[in-house]
C-alpha cells in the first residue's frame, strides 16, 4: 500500500524541532556522501521548469526518495510536484508526498541550520550606525534583529527555525508585494521595510528568498558582523547579491561546492568550486570554524539536496504510519 500525503496532512504530521535535529544530523553525516545526489532541470515550452532531484540517500537508512517539480512564478504556490518515498530494499512505492510543503520545511529549516552556525549573537554586535543597535534587548535577553527579503513559505520556515535556535528581538520585512508582506508581519510579528536596501540597513541578518535575477543587495549595503543567506539562487539566471559582495565575504559558505558552482550562489558570481570557504555539513561537524570574529561578514547560498528530502519524508511517514494519518491505496491493484 502507498500512503499519500497532502499539504494539510504534512503540516499536520511534521514538527520543526524534529525536523531541525534530522536534518543536523543529515549534515553531520554528510548527506549523500559516497552516492552524489543528483539535480536535473529543464526548461519547458510554457513560461516554468521542470526539476528533479535524485536520489535522496542517507548513510543507514534503507529507502530513497525522488522528487519531481514543476516551478511557474506567476502561479501560488509558484512550486508545485511530488516526492516519491521508496523502500530501499525492493522498490515498494510507501508514500507519496506534496513536495511544495516537504521543500519548503527542508529548505527553510536547513537555512535556519546555516544562518545560525554563521551568524554573530546579537549581544556581539556594536551598533549599526543609525541610532540603532543590531541586538535589541528583549524578554529573553538579547536577540538579534532578523531582516527578510521575499515573505514566502520559505521565509516562514527559516524565522520559525531561527526562533528555536536562538533569541529573535525583532523582525524587518520587505516583499514586492505589500499584501504579501503584511501578511508576513501578521503571522510572525515586526515592522515593513520599503526596500531590500532599508532591511539590510537594519537587521543583524538578513535572510533573502526571492525570485531575483538582479542583485538585491551590494557591498555597499552590508555592514561588518552582518549575517546573508541567500535562498533564491537554486538555479541558472537567478541572482539575490551582487557578485562584488560575494567575493568580499570573510566566510561564504554553501551546502554543495559543486552545485553551487554548476547552477547556485557561485554560478550567479561566476565563482569556481573552490571560492566557497566551507559547507555547512563541515562547518556543523566542526571541520572549519565558520565565523571567527563578530565584525566578519558571512553569507550561507545553499542550493538544496535530495538527501533532505528523504529526511523529513521519512520523518512524516514514521508519524503518518504511527496515526494512521493520510489516504492509503494500492496502486498496482485491478481497480
Amino acid at each position: 500500500m502507498t500512503r499519500i500525503l497532502t499539504r494539510g496532512d504534512l503540516l499536520t504530521l511534521l514538527d520543526p524541532d524534529a525536523c531541525l535535529a534530522a536534518l543536523r544530523d543529515g549534515f553531520v553525516q554528510d548527506g549523500d556522501a559516497g552516492f552524489p545526489g543528483q539535480r536535473i532541470r529543464t526548461e519547458l515550452p510554457f513560461p516554468g521548469t521542470a526539476t528533479a532531484l535524485i536520489p535522496g540517500l542517507l548513510p543507514g537508512i534503507d529507502a530513497y526518495t525522488v522528487k519531481v517539480n514543476a516551478k511557474f512564478p506567476a502561479a501560488r504556490p509558484a512550486l508545485r510536484g511530488v516526492i516519491c518515498l521508496h523502500d530501499g530494499q525492493d522498490g515498494e512505492l510507501l508514500a507519496l508526498l506534496d513536495s511544495a510543503t516537504i521543500t519548503a520545511w527542508r529548505t527553510g529549516l536547513a537555512a535556519a541550520l546555516g544562518t545560525d552556525a554563521l551568524a554573530a549573537r546579537g549581544s556581539d554586535l556594536a551598533g549599526d550606525g543609525s541610532g540603532e543597535v543590531a541586538g535589541q534587548v528583549s524578554g529573553d535577553g538579547v536577540g538579534d534583529v532578523v531582516g527578510v527579503v521575499g515573505a514566502g513559505a520559505q521565509a516562514d520556515l527559516v524565522v520559525t527555525g531561527l526562533r528555536r535556535l536562538r533569541p529573535v528581538s525583532d523582525l524587518i520585512i520587505h516583499d514586492v508585494s505589500p499584501e504579501r508582506a503584511a501578511a508576513f508581519r501578521d503571522r510572525h510579528g515586526g515592522r515593513l521595510a520599503g526596500s531590500a536596501a532599508e532591511v539590510a540597513a537594519h537587521a543583524s541578518i538578513v535572510v533573502l528568498a526571492t525570485w531575483s535575477r538582479t542583485p538585491l543587495l551590494t557591498l555597499s549595503d552590508v555592514r561588518p558582523g552582518r549575517h546573508l543567506t541567500t535562498l533564491g539562487v537554486d538555479e541558472p539566471g537567478k541572482q539575490e547579491l551582487a557578485p562584488s559582495m560575494l567575493r568580499a565575504a570573510d566566510v561564504l559558505a554553501v551546502d554543495d561546492r559543486p552545485l553551487a558552482a554548476a547552477m547556485g550562489v557561485l554560478a550567479a558570481a561566476d565563482l569556481p568550486a573552490e571560492a566557497a570557504h566551507a559547507t555547512l555539513g563541515e562547518i556543523l561537524r566542526g571541520d572549519h570554524p565558520g565565523r571567527t570574529d563578530p565584525d566578519q561578514v558571512t553569507v550561507y547560498g545553499p542550493v538544496g539536496l535530495p538527501w533532505q528530502d528523504l529526511a523529513l519524508s521519512l520523518l512524516a511517514y514514521r508519524e503518518a504510519e504511527r496515526r494512521d494519518l493520510g489516504l492509503t491505496v494500492d496502486l498496482l491493484g485491478d481497480s
